[in-house]
């Protein structure tokens, strides 16, 4: 069985403390659940009965190559024109409900778990044609094309068909369920779920070049961002910039699991000395 936790939004009574976890430094911030309320959603061009938070975009000197919303979606609301802009890939990822998303003409289902993959260009529309809100992760990358690398097709899955991957030496204590294979370059992220058995760590501070938005769908765990321990928890989200120092140590009682963004398989791009000046 899976639980993915979702926001709801609502607010608070006047009578509640104002005490929360919310952090944003230089290197990392910390959008706890208790953040996403009614007041911090977005409506978006062409989306009807919707509304999204959205937990990611690009800013400069911080993450700057993707954006991330959790949307919402009304039975009978959705979109025709989901995607403003032509050069972005993007990852759908179901977790609570069901949407309906239909490519050149055919229609997929997504439940609880479902997975898209819709590369730059696609023709895609999103619907909730069921009785109860659909809410969804949508992550969105401008696709960076290679010369000689064709961009990967769109696909359609659900973590329950994904045999999660251990990580050698672990014993199964930390795992990664991979939507597509990290050798194929034609991809330029991953959107992945990771993990942790109780007890499981991440033994060691990765410090690496990858962008990360994470997204905690169950559980709770110690994370170590940068030079701080942040304790999180089933509906926080994490995002990090490039090279900010992390570790974890999921506590339990039950698993830890997120949703994982990373940019992968090119080049940093480099400014030329004659645009940077002198």
């Amino acid at each position: 069985m899976t639980s993915y936790y979702a926001p709801n939004g609502g607010h608070p009574p006047q009578t509640e403390l104002m005490t929360g976890r919310a952090v944003f430094t230089e290197a990392y911030a910390v959008i706890p659940k208790g953040v996403m309320r009614d007041i911090v959603t977005s409506n978006l061009p062409h989306w009807e009965k919707t509304r999204a938070w959205i937990i990611a975009r690009p800013l400069s000197g911080f993450a700057e190559s993707f954006s991330q919303y959790i949307m919402e979606v009304q039975p009978g609301g959705g979109s025709d024109r989901p995607e403003p802009d032509s050069g972005a890939e993007g990852v759908l990822f179901v977790v609570e409900g069901t949407l309906t998303v239909t490519l050149d003409g055919t229609a997929h289902v997504l439940e609880e778990g479902g997975y898209a993959f819709l590369p730059p260009q696609s023709r895609w529309t999103a619907h909730n044609e069921g009785s109860a809100p659909v809410r969804f992760h949508w992550v969105r990358k401008a696709y960076e094309h290679v010369d000689g690398i064709d961009v990967p097709e769109a696909f359609f899955t659900n973590e329950k068909n994904i045999t999660p991957n251990p990580m050698p030496g672990t014993e199964g204590r930390w795992a990664t369920s991979r939507f597509v294979d990290p050798d194929d370059v034609r991809y330029d992220m991953h959107v992945n779920i990771v993990t942790f058995e109780p007890g499981g760590l991440i033994p060691f501070e990765e410090t690496h070049i990858m962008e990360h938005g994470l997204y905690v769908l169950e559980g709770k765990a110690v994370y170590r961002l940068n030079k701080d321990w942040v304790e999180v928890e089933a509906g926080d989200f994490m995002w990090l910039r490039a090279f900010c120092p992390q570790a974890c140590y999921a506590g339990g009682p039950g698993r830890f699991r997120y949703l994982l963004y990373k940019d992968v398989n090119r080049h940093p791009a480099l400014t030329p000395i004659w645009k940077a000046g002198k």
